[in-house]
This record gives structure tokens, C-alpha cells and sequence, in this order.
């Protein structure tokens, strides 16, 4: 072994030549700030899901939108069934491990139209609401306000459909705390228009409920209108009426690309995060709506009707220019929310496409690098060009676009409730911390009675609006059809490459991957208090790696993985990680993001693993060394080894370092203390 060590590269006991896998070093949030996150998506169509809703059916629009709020609560949980199964989860892998490749390609066909009309329709509602609000403005100043309302929403989408396809393709993504801010911000502007309508209430003589039954005009009845028997008002009705307000659902899909990033606890927080969004969700998006309709006069309500929280601020009980600041408060809070789901919309789209081009199923095309800042720029392109042309097309008009809107919405949650049915006879025996209620054990099946329940809600609304949503339903059948088509060439496209090429190894962009040549500069990075190294090799054999991110807490842990290949006859510069050694890391990253605790993986090379475990230890006054058992030698042979390597990494004259080392499996341990 002393001649062994003798190669190894190093200088005065520093070990050269370390990689750090600077992506893997996650950065986990909490609960409140995964809800904002969720949040400016999901609660920003409380700007425009009434006004929808109001001009497919009538004055009864506010209680299907908070029956919609309602729903929301169920959704929410089978999300969070679908979310602990899966910790990078989302429609596309739910359906993928339940029904298999097409059906995944199908359901994120549908998932993408979903995303990329949450930008058109989330701008040009901000236009409008800010156009309406200069209308009111500028005439105190002696200025008109010539534009046309829809005119404006269009010139205003577009600049910002390209700032954020700028912002994109340069790589900027969202922060987490700005997320914070702005439903802070906006928290507050609904409490105050919430007590300021209340107030409004109680300075009238009476207050009138609005109508429960819908009157769905000939437009929301589609094609519908020429079958006579379902024009009545009874449960088809009700049908129709729920799924022209279903698009209040919008941005559900967020809190599964969200949940890897959840700190731990995990289920807990994720918990947290479901009854924070369900809350305010009910009180703004449910109550706003509501408050409106009964503020509002049933006269002025057709000049609010793509305003509509706009319009209650104006309709309030108090002087011309409080109204009007409030206008303004209710505008600024709006478009921040609305201005962000663009966003959101773009870093949501690219997010599905890349993890969809990871199986394979995404030509190398599209994937195409940008050369000066790194992102897939043409996937971003792609997604501009359609959101751009949306906006043209639909004029201004949110109806029109939240007719298409609903189609995305509605589909990828009818798959992923399928979906969490199927798995639960194919998958009986995963441990699940969470089922959807109301189910019956049949042996070792959970019989999942709610979802199924669920399923068929879904599944009617789904029938009812492919007949009565004539553009949702010609527009997403086409581009859903459009999108599979292109995914199905791509991979057989990439099936031949794979045959015709060699394996590609040079994906290091993947891992984002730093050399440094000191361990010392590595030891600079770490800022808490105690130190835990885990030696890695194997990606099926991290038990103890599971045992330190279960008991440990990364508050006050640095938590290192180390990998440290066999190599001998060494130079510098010559050093590459192979796919095996990725995957290695890869596996870590997973199980880092389930248990919502932060690792800083670094790779080496060397000829003795248990030398370089010492140097990396003493490197960076590691407390503790957990390894995994080795078959081949046993605990305590491990133990020996790692003893002895420590003695000669530890100088006489050096203060007193004490470290223990530890090898873990299944349900037992053995530990050595040594200084």
C-alpha cells in the first residue's frame, strides 16, 4: 500500500486534480416559499377566471369559480400522492411509469399547450387591466386615452413575451424570494379591497345573491347548441358551466416541478405548502371573484368584463380617487402576478421539453445549445414564436384565449388522475406517506375509491367541453397531434443515431463540472460547523448515504460525497468522468432532492480509495466518515484499512483532529474513532 501511495498525486499531503459538481449542490426551499411559487402561477387567474366564466354562462359564475377553488383542494391532493411517489414528478413521468410512452408523449403534448398559453393569456390580461387603468389616469392629467383596450393588451403581451424570451435564452431564472415579495405584496392588497368591499356591503340596503343556475350563451354551447336535449339546465348544464370555469386550475402542474426543490421534511412541508396554496386560493381567487359579483351593479358589469377586479375596485363605496388608488394597487399587484406567470410559462415549458429529451424522445436539434450563454435557445425560440403568434391571433381577446386555455388545463390533470389509479394496482407494494382518501384494502391494493370518484368528474367535464369548447377542441387536438408527431420522429431519429455513433461521453455541461486544483480551495466552501464525508461507488449501494441525509440536519451539516476513481499512472489535464461515474452521481442528486437536503459531491482520482478518502477528510476537518460495507471485506477490514490510512495522512507535530468512521448497512453499524 506505502508504494501504491507514493503515485499518487499529491503536494505536501494535498490532494490535486479535485472535481466539484457544482449543480448537485442543491439549494432547498420552504414551504412558504415553494406556495409563492406555485402561487403566482396558480393564483394569478384570479385576474381573469371570473370574467371567463361570467361570459360563457351569466351572472352565476361566481360559484362555479369558488366550486373550482373547491375542487382545487382535491386536486391538490392527488398531486400530493403523485408528488411523494415521484420527486421529479409531473404529468409526463407519472403517465410515462403508469401508462407507458405514448401515452406519456400524448399528455405532455397536452401539458405544453397548457404552458405555453399561460403566457398569452396571463400578458394580455395585464394589458388589459393596465390599459384600463391608464384610461382613468391620464384624463386627470388633461391627456385621452385614444388606444383601443385590446389594442394595448397585444402591444404590452408581446414586449413582454420577448423581454422574458430575452431573459430566457441569457438564462435568468425565477427567484424564489422574489416569488415571496410578490404574493406578500399582493396578500396585502387583497385584505385591504376584501375589507373595503365588505364595508361596501354594509353600507347597502340589501345584498342579492347571485343566480345559481347558469345561462350558457350559444358561443359556450358549441357545438352542443344544435343537440337539443343537452341545452337543459340540469346536471349537463352544471357540466357545461364547471368546465368553462375549470381554467381557474391553472398552474397546478408548478407544484410538482417545485416539490424536488422542497426542504426537508419533505411530506410535511409539502403538506404545508398544499394547505397554504388551498387557503389562499379559496379567500382570493374564490372570494375576490365573489365579492365582485355582489359589488359590482348588474348594469356596469359588461364594462368590467375583462376587468373585473378592476372593476370592483371602482365600483367600491368611498371618493373617486381612493377608488382609484385602489384601482391602481389591484393593477400593480396584478401584473406582477400576471407578468410572472409569463415566466413561469417559458422556465415551466423548457423544463417539460428538456426532461422529455432526456428519454430520448427530443431530437439533438432542438437541444442545440445557445454557444454564449448555455441554454436550449431554440426550444425557448420555439415556445416565443408560439406564445407571440397566440396573441396575434386571439387579438386581445382572453375569452378566445381561455377557451384553448382550459383544453391544457383540464387534459394533463384528467392523465395524472388516470395515471395515480393505474399505479396504484401497478405499483401496490411502494410505500406511499400519502394516499388519497377513501379507499378499500384488497389484499395488499389500496382500491383507490376517491380518485376513481375524482376520475369520473374529470373524465365528464373532459367530454362535455371537447363539445362545447370548439377552438380549445380544435386547437389542442392539433397541436397536441402535432407536438406527439414531432416527438415520435425525433426518436426514432435518435434510436438510428444510437445504432449508427458511438456513445456520446462529452455531456460534462449536464454536470456542470469545475476542476480545482487544491482540495483546500474546496475546504474554503464549507461554512457549518461540523463535517460529514460519504464515500460513493456504486449507485445501487447508498444505504448510508440515506442514513446520514435521514438523521442529519444540513443546517448545521456539511454533507460531502465523495467519489474517488482507480486510476493509476496519472497526469494532469487527462481526467474525465465516465457515464458509469455520472450515474453514480446522479443517483446521489435524486436522493439528495427526496430527502430535501443539501450534498456537495466531489470526484477524484487515485490509485488507493482509502488513501484519499483520509486526505480528503483531513483536507477538510471532517467529524465523520460513513461509509457503505463492502461485501468482499467486511466491516471491520474496512475499519482497519481506513485506520491505517489515517495514520499515515496524520503528522506527529499537527494539532489533535479526532474523526470517526463509520460503516453502515442495513440495520446495523460499526464505528472507530480515530485522532
Amino acid at each position: 500500500m506505502k508504494n501504491n501511495q507514493q503515485t499518487l498525486p499529491v503536494s505536501g499531503g494535498k490532494l490535486k486534480h479535485v472535481f466539484v459538481l457544482s449543480t448537485a449542490m442543491l439549494s432547498f426551499i420552504s414551504f412558504w416559499k415553494a406556495a409563492a411559487i406555485v402561487l403566482c402561477d396558480f393564483g394569478s387567474s384570479a385576474y381573469y377566471s371570473g370574467s371567463i366564466a361570467m361570459n360563457a354562462f351569466g351572472a352565476a359564475f361566481p360559484w362555479f369559480v369558488l366550486g373550482v377553488m373547491l375542487f382545487a383542494g382535491v386536486m391538490l391532493s392527488v398531486y400530493m400522492e403523485s408528488c411523494l411517489m415521484f420527486t421529479r414528478g409531473g404529468v409526463y413521468v407519472v403517465v410515462r411509469e403508469a401508462m407507458g410512452s405514448v401515452m406519456a408523449k400524448l399528455s405532455v403534448s397536452a401539458l405544453l399547450f397548457d404552458y405555453i398559453l399561460t403566457g398569452p393569456i396571463s400578458s394580455v390580461t395585464a394589458g388589459i387591466y393596465l390599459g384600463a387603468l391608464l384610461a382613468n389616469l391620464l384624463p386627470l392629467a388633461g391627456l385621452n386615452w385614444p388606444i383601443s383596450p385590446r389594442i394595448f393588451a397585444v402591444v404590452f403581451a408581446v414586449t413582454v413575451t420577448v423581454y422574458f424570451w430575452r431573459a430566457n435564452i441569457r438564462g435568468v431564472k425565477e427567484s424564489s424570494d422574489n416569488n415571496v415579495k410578490i404574493i406578500a405584496f399582493v396578500s396585502v392588497v387583497a385584505v385591504i379591497l376584501i375589507s373595503w368591499s365588505i364595508y361596501t356591503l354594509c353600507q347597502r340596503d340589501n345584498i342579492i345573491l347571485p343566480p345559481f343556475l347558469p345561462e350558457l350563451t350559444d358561443h359556450a354551447l358549441g357545438w352542443t347548441k344544435n343537440i337539443p336535449w343537452l341545452k337543459t339546465a340540469g346536471i349537463i348544464g352544471f357540466i357545461m358551466a364547471f368546465g368553462h370555469s375549470i381554467v381557474a386550475l391553472s398552474g397546478l402542474e408548478t407544484l410538482a416541478q417545485v416539490y424536488r426543490d422542497l426542504e426537508d421534511p419533505k411530506y410535511p412541508n409539502l403538506k404545508k405548502t398544499v394547505i397554504t396554496i388551498f387557503i389562499f386560493s379559496i379567500i382570493f381567487t374564490g372570494g375576490v371573484t365573489f365579492l365582485a359579483a355582489l359589488v359590482i351593479p348588474a348594469e356596469h358589469m359588461p364594462q368590467y368584463a375583462d376587468n373585473m377586479l378592476g372593476g370592483l375596485a371602482m365600483e367600491l363605496q368611498g371618493p373617486y380617487v381612493a377608488r382609484l388608488a385602489m384601482q391602481t394597487l389591484v393593477v400593480l399587484s396584478g401584473a406582477l402576478m400576471l407578468v410572472g406567470a409569463v415566466n413561469t410559462s417559458f422556465f415551466g415549458s423548457n423544463g417539460v421539453l428538456n426532461r422529455v429529451a432526456e428519454d430520448g424522445i427530443l431530437h439533438d436539434w432542438f437541444r442545440q445549445l445557445h454557444p454564449k450563454y448555455g441554454t436550449t435557445y431554440r426550444l425557448i425560440n420555439i415556445v416565443a414564436s408560439a406564445q407571440i403568434l397566440t396573441i396575434f391571433l386571439s387579438g386581445g381577446d382572453i375569452f378566445l384565449i381561455g377557451e384553448a386555455y382550459a383544453f391544457g388545463v383540464l387534459w394533463s390533470i384528467t392523465f395524472d388522475t388516470l395515471s395515480m389509479i393505474i399505479l396504484r394496482f401497478k405499483k401496490p407494494d411502494e410505500k406511499r406517506e400519502f394516499r388519497f382518501p377513501f379507499n378499500i384494502k384488497a389484499g395488499n391494493v389500496y382500491v383507490p375509491i376517491g380518485l376513481s370518484i375524482v376520475f369520473v368528474i374529470l373524465l365528464s367535464v373532459v367530454g362535455m367541453n371537447l363539445l362545447t369548447k370548439k377552438i380549445a377542441t380544435i386547437g389542442g387536438v392539433s397541436f397536441s397531434i402535432i407536438f406527439f408527431i414531432i416527438f415520435q420522429i425525433s426518436e426514432k431519429m435518435n434510436e438510428r443515431k444510437a445504432q449508427l455513433l458511438p456513445p456520446d461521453d462529452d455531456k460534462e455541461e449536464k454536470m456542470n463540472t469545475r476542476m480545482e486544483s487544491d482540495i483546500l480551495k474546496v475546504a474554503g466552501e464549507l461554512k457549518r460547523s461540523r463535517r460529514i464525508l460519504i464515500p460513493v461507488r456504486n449507485p445501487n449501494s447508498l444505504v448510508h448515504l440515506s442514513y446520514v441525509l435521514e438523521n442529519e440536519d444540513d443546517d448545521d451539516t456539511d454533507i460531502i460525497v465523495l467519489s474517488a476513481k482507480i486510476a493509476a499512472g496519472l497526469h494532469a489535464g487527462e481526467e474525465t468522468m465516465t457515464d458509469e461515474d455520472r450515474e453514480v452521481f446522479r443517483s446521489v442528486i435524486l436522493m439528495a432532492e427526496k430527502y430535501g437536503k443539501t450534498v456537495k459531491p466531489i470526484f477524484v482520482f487515485s490509485n488507493d480509495p482509502f488513501y484519499s478518502i483520509a486526505q480528503v477528510a483531513h483536507a477538510l476537518k471532517a467529524n465523520e466518515i460513513v461509509m457503505g460495507v463492502s461485501g468482499a471485506s467486511g466491516a471491520e477490514v474496512q475499519l482497519e484499512k481506513m485506520a491505517m490510512a489515517w495514520g499515515m495522512i496524520k503528522k506527529p507535530e499537527e494539532e489533535i483532529h479526532e474523526v470517526t468512521a463509520r460503516v453502515v448497512w442495513a440495520g446495523r453499524q460499526m464505528s472507530y474513532r480515530m485522532r
